[in-house]
């Protein structure tokens, strides 16, 4: 049965928030940001394809109630101008978040898991729960090429306001990046699938750039 994005945050944080209100609130307010005119990749169909690892990958998430908060935050704030937004997300579950009977402890652990997402490429401390959403994250990364293509060209118009020859250099040296990380995926399972197909694209993408574009 396909669940909706809205009955997956009832489920998800009903057991957390008795206010009704405020749990309808908060969902609206991500529908709307992840549904912005300016999404295309970093949009609610994102955030489904995390939950869904979630839901495939059981056994390697250890707290689902935290991994689960912080896919629904993380890209909350995406502001293509700025590079804080990873900070700015983490702060928007943490408002959030003080409303629920989450522990405190564990209400950093949503904060944190956000934060390392901006940067993929920096080591990882050894956290299975930080390592499987660092790797849901970029699963699209090896995703079929047919995929791959459309999220290149999604983030793309992301940036639509970066004139070619600038985002064409900023993109070629984030390609550049990834493709010189040792480890692109931290979890086995992941890597075994994805690992080579990823970098296939990067390298595919990366020479699209370098004869002049998508």
């Amino acid at each position: 049965m396909h669940t909706t994005l809205a009955t997956r945050w009832q489920q998800l944080t009903t057991p957390l928030v008795t206010d009704e209100a405020l749990r309808n609130a908060t969902y609206d307010q991500l529908a709307a940001a992840y549904g912005g005119s300016n999404r295309h990749y970093h949009a609610l169909p994102h955030i489904r394809a995390l939950l869904e690892a979630v839901a495939r990958y059981p056994q390697l998430v250890h707290d689902r109630e935290v991994v689960e908060l912080a896919i629904w935050f993380h890209d909350a704030v995406y502001n293509t101008h700025r590079s804080d937004n990873e900070a700015r997300s983490a702060a928007l579950a943490r408002e959030f978040l003080r409303h629920t009977t989450l522990a405190p402890s564990r209400q950093q652990r949503v904060a944190f898991l956000i934060e390392r997402t901006a940067d993929h490429t920096q080591p990882q401390p050894a956290d299975p729960d930080l390592h499987f959403f660092l790797d849901a994250d970029l699963q699209i990364l090896g995703a079929p090429e047919a995929d791959y293509w459309q999220y290149a060209r999604q983030v793309r118009q992301e940036y639509r306001l970066i004139p070619d020859f600038l985002y064409r250099r900023g993109r070629r040296q984030v390609l550049e990046k990834l493709l010189h990380t040792p480890t692109l995926y931290h979890t086995a399972a992941f890597r075994e699938r994805l690992d080579a197909p990823a970098r296939r694209n990067l390298q595919a993408e990366l020479q699209a750039w370098e004869k002049g574009g998508l």
